[in-house]
Order: C-alpha cells, then structure tokens, then sequence
C-alpha cells in the first residue's frame, strides 16, 4: 500500500513536471525517429520500458528534464516555477545507470526524476520554505518522503518555488512562480 501510494506521489510530480500540452511543439524531445523515447507525457512504465529496450539511459532523460527546466523556466516563458536543481542529478544519474547494467532497477521508481515543492527537506540542497529568512538553509537530513523516494529510486532533480510559509502565492525567497496556461497569471498557492 505504501509503494502504491509513494509511486502515486512520484506520478503526480511527473505529470506536474511534464508542463502543459500546448507548449508540446517547443518541447526537448529525445529523437524524433519511431520507436524513440518521447519525454512528453512518458508515464513511468514508459520511462522504465524505455530503460530495458536501452532507447534511453537515466542520464539521459534527466537531461532531457534538465533542459525542459531550462526552456520553460529559465528561458522562454520564464515560469519561475524551479528555485534550486540538485547539481548532483547527472551524477545520481549515471550511479543509477551502473547500478541498471550490473543488476537492474534499484526500485519502483528507478531514476524517476522528482521535483519537491521547497517545503520538504533535502539534505543536500536549501530548503527555503520560499522565506528570504532561510534561503541558505540545509537541513541535516532529508524529510522521510525524501529518504522514501530515493531508497525507491527517485532522483531529486529539483525544488519548487512556493509562497512563503505556505500562506500566500508570493515568496520572498523567490518571488512568484507564473501559470504555465497563462504566464501573465499566476498558479496562486495551491499545492
């Protein structure tokens, strides 16, 4: 019941971190040739199913959300909806891909790549609460559906920006995120 629920988790956060359809043209893909991967949309029985038939390897794919962060975020419509990417990713990557090749996935969500709304702890990268107070504050450890999701296999490719303290739309931290629908819009606060 517990996995159910944590890939439950981890799909919602995929979905989420896919952006919205009508950008799709604009969208990194991986190749455009049949039978290729396809990030767009990709479940995680895609991603996984693309890691067996090698169409794909972990790094590569967070790559792929590395530059659609990149795209949507940083250029292009400039969401302001990614606060801080684990500069480790590309690393965790290719430990991911050794452990593949040697014995396969290391769990139900083997190099899922999850981006956590900046209220849940990370030991390796700020944990702002969107606050300007602790925008150089690093947890000790991980929140324990952190410390789930990597033992599952998840890489934490990301955190989120929200509204400070979780009682607005606006964080000091980092200013307001921009609805993807409507960037001249904001999402408000919700999760």
């Amino acid at each position: 019941m517990r996995d159910s629920r944590l890939i439950a988790s981890a799909l919602l956060v995929l979905i989420l971190a896919t952006g919205p359809g009508r950008a799709a043209a604009q969208a990194p893909r991986a190749s455009a040739s049949p039978g290729a991967f396809h990030l767009l949309e990709a479940t995680i029985q895609d991603i996984h199913a693309a890691f067996q038939s090698r169409r794909i390897t972990c790094r590569e794919l967070v790559n792929l959300y590395l530059k659609r962060i990149q795209a949507y975020d940083k250029e292009g419509p400039r969401l302001n909806a990614v606060q801080t990417i684990n500069s480790r990713a590309l690393q965790e990557a290719e430990h991911l891909d050794a452990a593949f090749a040697s014995s396969g996935p290391v769990g139900p969500l083997h190099c899922i790549p999850v981006l956590l709304k900046d209220q849940v702890e990370t030991s390796d990268m700020p944990t702002t609460y969107g606050s300007e107070i602790f925008k150089e504050f690093v947890p000790r450890r991980d929140a324990t559906i952190t410390m789930k999701m990597k033992k599952a296999g998840a890489i934490i490719l990301a955190k989120t920006n929200m509204g400070e303290f979780a009682a607005g739309y606006i964080g000091s931290a980092f200013g307001v995120a921009r609805n993807p629908y409507d960037p001249a819009r904001s999402p408000s606060g919700s999760s």
